[in-house]
């Protein structure tokens, strides 16, 4: 499956409270996503909490921006990527 970074730029933050309330968005997140076959790895949230950078695995860009819409998030831009993983090279 390829593999996906996610940039999105959120002025105020993401609402995604540490609390019950915020399990379950990311649960719904992740539900919206499964119907088009994407799954969300992880992310990073930069200091002032106004941009993501999203790990994905999807089936192609188009999935990933249909996620998107459904879910309501906001999206800058979608990069094929591939994993460098430093401990191959021992």
């Amino acid at each position: 499956m390829p593999r996906y970074l996610v940039e999105r730029t959120f002025p105020a933050g993401p609402e995604i409270p540490m609390s019950a309330d915020g399990t379950a968005a990311c649960l719904n997140i992740v539900g919206k996503n499964a119907e088009g076959g994407v799954t969300w790895l992880h992310s990073y949230v930069t200091e002032n909490h106004q941009k993501t950078y999203c790990i994905y695995d999807s089936p192609n860009p188009e999935a990933i921006r249909r996620a998107a819409e459904r879910n309501g998030l906001p999206l800058d831009s979608i990069t094929l990527v591939s994993v460098l993983d430093p401990y191959f090279y021992r």
